[in-house]
């Protein structure tokens, strides 16, 4: 028998076996806790045949060199997989794979649970409770916006969108959504959701959530320009990967009552978070949760583990990315 391919797996997560993977290669784990370092990377990655890797890992040009002709397959623990160069991958023959569908439920949940965060300000009235500031009922306190019967507006009408917008049918929401593709017409009149143009939705809805990948075109979506184009009372929930929000065009619209409120999962510097963003009184910050349930996290890491498991094998694997 011949030696077993190594893969560098780059933070211990839940759901991926162990004991699977070592029936068919030699694991190589982080040093400690945590994410692993890039030079840590970078050193255990030679001669690697493959990497189970999380978006905190830049898999680019220089580390795919490194690795040597050896690397197979880069099994990524999430959807999105900006961190990872899949073209230069792809030139290389080196499988991209993720772990789609099976957080659509959860990232849903976390994005109606932001709206509905920000649009009540939970966030800014728990923290006054905790200062002990809480004397009794005042019926001039933390004023929100309503939800029920409002519109939403979604960018991005892929699984997670959809899931949101079924969300929003029992708070007979009238649903706007702009997507590079519509959904089919059935489907449209299943979710009583109508696409549109980027800018009629901005201007349209009293809530918008992003729920887009990171893309050329993507980028910088959400600029100055675009937060002038909402309601005064919209609320702006992201969902998507940071670098789709002008983080310091937000924060300046927040500050100056532009728009009535934010609420987000994913900035653009992660872990780096906006200091006008945490200055923001009326913005909901989330450190990343999206998938953050047991159930779900496990289901992302088995899938992960097939991921790897199939391509070293010779297999297609459940969710190629290319």
């Amino acid at each position: 028998m011949g030696e077993k391919p190594r893969v560098v797996i780059t933070r211990r997560l839940p759901g991926v076996s162990l004991a699977k993977i070592g029936e068919k290669a030699e694991a190589v784990l982080p040093d400690r806790d945590g994410p692993m370092p890039r030079k840590e990377l970078l050193r255990k990655v030679r001669g690697a045949s493959g990497i189970l890797s999380t978006l905190a890992d830049r898999i680019d040009a220089p580390l795919m060199e490194t690795a040597g002709k050896t690397l197979r397959v880069v099994s990524n623990f999430a959807v999105g997989v900006n961190n990872i160069d899949v073209a230069e991958a792809t030139r290389r023959r080196i499988r991209v794979c993720n772990t789609p569908d099976v957080l659509t439920e959860a990232a849903a949940d976390l994005g109606f649970g932001l709206l509905l965060a920000a649009a009540r300000r939970f966030s800014e009235a728990e923290r006054f409770l905790r200062a002990g500031k809480f004397t009794g009922w005042d019926p001039w306190g933390f004023l929100g916006v309503p939800v029920f019967g409002r519109t939403l507006g979604i960018v991005g009408m892929g699984k997670i969108g959809s899931a949101i917008a079924a969300r929003a049918r029992g708070f007979e929401m009238r649903v706007l959504y702009h997507s590079r593709t519509p959904i089919p017409k059935a489907r449209e009149d299943a979710l009583r959701a109508r696409h549109v143009g980027l800018d009629d939705l901005l201007s349209g809805s009293d809530f918008i959530v992003l729920c887009v990948p990171l893309t050329s075109e993507t980028r910088g979506m959400i600029d100055r320009g675009r937060l002038r184009r909402m309601k005064k009372e919209a609320v702006l929930v992201n969902i998507g990967r940071g670098e789709v929000v002008d983080e310091g065009a937000l924060a300046e619209a927040l500050a100056v009552g532009r728009i009535f409120a934010g609420g987000l999962d994913v900035y653009e510097k992660e872990p780096k978070i906006h200091p006008g963003l945490l200055r923001a009184p009326t913005a909901v910050l989330l450190p990343h949760l999206g998938s953050a349930t047991t159930e779900t996290r496990e289901r992302m890491g088995g899938l992960a583990t097939e991921n790897l498991l199939a391509v070293l094998s010779g297999d297609d694997p459940p969710c190629p990315v290319n």
